[in-house]
């Protein structure tokens, strides 16, 4: 069910505008508007899960296809050879700021570790 106050909802709803790279039947995957990276994706879920930790065995197969999905799109934008980063945030703590499920594709320059 898409929440009224989610911006994720409301841009799967195609209420807020985004530029668009892929969708399908279950994502939308769209340009972040502060990107870290010259290639900076999130891989969007069209159902509405807050955080990863609400995942159920029913919504789990939803991250498996969204790593899917971003494969493509970093094939797509070219920056698989090079290598890429996908990245799941949990809660305020870890740096969610929008309470929907989401993954991001960071690539086209160089990744540190540690992260964060």
């Amino acid at each position: 069910m898409p929440e009224e106050d989610c911006l994720f909802c409301r841009i799967v709803g195609r209420f807020v505008p985004a530029q668009i790279i892929a969708e399908n039947d279950r994502f939308l995957a769209f340009n972040d508007i502060n990107p870290q990276a010259p290639t900076h994706v999130l891989i969007v879920p069209k159902r509405h899960v807050a955080t990863i930790a609400e995942l159920t065995s029913e919504t789990a197969p939803l991250m498996g296809e969204a790593v899917v999905l971003a494969n493509g799109i970093a094939r797509q934008t070219g920056i698989a050879e090079q290598g890429y980063r996908l990245v799941l945030n949990c809660g305020s703590g870890a740096g969610q700021s929008v309470f929907h499920v989401h993954l991001h594709l960071l690539g086209g320059r160089p990744m540190r570790w540690p992260p964060g």
